[in-house]
């Protein structure tokens, strides 16, 4: 699995977003929330839907499976006026990310989530940036049970 490296400027995203852990994970809860309230959101990008995640500075030198981090349901919108009440608004400032292609279904990514940082990070001679982390679930997602369903994971990388 080799992924493109791929430079974005800045990225205006609403949508909702919770404190959760891996142990308390909480991510059914939010896009539960965030799906039947897209269709409010007037000025999308596009249709890709985002699942971010914003992780504190040491989550992964002091890795727990019970340490807080944000996971946000969004998507990208050309700016924040007309934004629905009750709305999250997130502006990421971009960077460099290392995008990889996964197939498959929830097993299926913790597999693939696994080979990332545990063998072709150290590998790299990438470091992870301080960034959100995301996964773009376009066209081809199918949903997270799927075998065959598409979503790009994007790490950020310095």
């Amino acid at each position: 699995m080799t992924p493109k490296t791929v430079t974005i400027g800045p990225k205006k995203l609403i949508g909702f977003s919770v404190e959760m852990s891996l142990l308390e994970n909480k991510t059914q809860t939010i896009w539960q929330l965030f799906m039947p309230r897209l269709k409010e959101i007037k000025n999308a990008v596009s249709a890709d839907l985002f699942s971010l995640q914003i992780y504190p500075e040491n989550y992964f030198t002091h890795f727990t499976p019970d340490t807080i981090f944000t996971k946000w349901a969004a998507v990208e919108v050309k700016n924040f006026e007309n934004c629905p009440e009750g709305f999250e608004k997130l502006e990421i400032s971009g960077g460099t990310y290392a995008v990889f292609l996964h197939k498959g279904n929830t097993e299926m990514f913790a597999k693939t989530a696994q080979y990332i940082y545990s063998d072709w990070l150290p590998k790299s001679g990438f470091k992870l940036d301080n960034q959100p982390h995301f996964e773009v679930l376009g066209d081809n997602y199918l949903g997270h049970e799927n075998p065959e369903s598409e979503e790009e994971i994007w790490i950020p990388i310095k």
